[in-house]
């Protein structure tokens, strides 16, 4: 790009359109770097589309990746999409009286799943870039929201002729991205708009969903955890805006979304990297939340940080992850009765059950202590947990 410019150094425009115009400009014309003009997101998508050796004069070409490819993200993404469902349902409900379309990418930028129905009198695009199978990844089509967000893993909007390719800048994007348990980028969830701007703050809208399947997708991904739900209100609990955080049976904190990470003082998708255990982070030993499980309602709970939550635990298990009952730590005796030989099978288990339960006591809730201690497996011992509420 050529060097140098008359262009003023502080210029005025009267509106968005004519603000990114200059942006285009100064950068594709006399190669200044637009800050404060574009966001640094859109710049640096840009850069790399032009490091690419990408010309934004041609446009650009929305195909679907092959049949397999298609099967192969869609088998992939499975939890996802499920996670998804019903999120995607309500979006459909909530954009029906807007120009815009929810789509939902895996990690690659691949759609998976629209709300795109029927095309209106001015749009063009829409019909194409809302198919399954479609990549909308940054180096299939250039500067798009679910493009950048699945090249960043974070939130974006992008705006007209912030679109890289001229044949695609009479769209509106905004995308979110969605994380699994391991705080790695799951998917992408966007809204588009061909031809009219957002009439709303779709970055609000887009993120307030985005992090509803993303909750959802922890949870069902969750294993063997003590989930627990906090939030400074008790009625914040079950909204997106809960935060959420997985513990394992031993006491570690396996994962938790960006609204626990903000709450706790923690680094934002950085589980592996949390130090201490359980009462590090809550001020409580594990036993406590076990407890809470049982049954399962808000507590008021005094992190060590100095904020007052409410939180809400349970168990969530490989089988149906329904919340099951926990028990709180009593006064037992050192060693775990013997086993007495019952007269039926349901005695037997009762036995059983009754020996397990006490010796999750007497190990502050750590089941992999009692199962060790029991000798026998943590899922047995996950079974017992579970047993009040088959």
């Amino acid at each position: 790009m050529p060097h140098g410019s008359n262009l003023p150094a502080n210029p005025f425009y009267a509106s968005a359109a004519q603000r990114i115009a200059l942006a285009r400009q100064r950068y594709f014309e006399a190669g200044i770097r637009p800050s404060g003009m574009v966001s640094e997101a859109v710049i640096q998508s840009w850069t790399r589309c032009l490091h690419a050796r990408r010309d934004p004069s041609q446009p650009a070409e929305f195909e679907p990746v092959t049949p397999s490819r298609v099967h192969g993200a869609l088998r992939l993404n499975q939890q996802l999409l499920a996670a998804a469902a019903d999120e995607m349902a309500r979006l459909q409900y909530t954009l029906a009286g807007t120009s815009s379309t929810a789509m939902l990418t895996d990690a690659q930028g691949i759609i998976i799943n629209s709300t795109f129905v029927q095309a209106r009198s001015h749009e063009r695009l829409m019909p194409v870039t809302t198919r399954i199978g479609v990549n909308l990844s940054e180096e299939a089509v250039g500067t798009t929201a679910p493009g950048v967000t699945a090249r960043t893993a974070r939130p974006c909007v992008v705006s007209g002729s912030e679109h890289y390719f001229g044949n695609v800048q009479t769209m509106h994007c905004a995308a979110a991205p969605i994380h699994d348990i391991r705080g790695q980028l799951a998917g992408v969830l966007d809204l588009s708009s061909e031809g009219l701007p957002f009439g709303f703050d779709a970055g609000s809208v887009v993120g307030h969903y985005a992090a509803e399947i993303e909750n959802r997708l922890l949870c069902a991904q969750s294993t063997e955890h003590l989930v627990v739900r906090m939030q400074i209100a008790p009625n914040l609990l079950d909204t997106p805006m809960a935060g959420l955080a997985g513990i394992t049976g031993d006491g570690r904190l396996d994962w938790f979304n960006g609204a626990a990470a903000r709450l706790l003082g923690l680094r934002d998708g950085a589980a592996g990297q949390a130090r201490g255990g359980v009462e590090a982070h809550f001020g409580v030993p594990l036993s406590t939340l076990i407890g809470w499980s049982t049954p399962a309602q808000p507590q008021p709970l005094h992190l060590p940080n100095g904020l007052m939550l409410w939180v809400r635990c349970d168990w969530r298990s490989r089988d149906g992850h329904r919340p099951v009952h926990a028990v709180a730590p009593k006064p037992v005796a050192a060693a775990v009765p013997p086993v007495e030989r019952p007269d039926s099978t349901a005695s037997l288990r009762e036995t059983e059950h009754q020996a397990i339960v006490r010796a999750l006591a007497e190990h502050g809730g750590n089941v992999s202590k009692t199962a060790r201690a029991l000798g026998v497996s943590r899922g047995r011992v996950y079974r017992h947990l579970r047993a009040d509420t088959a």
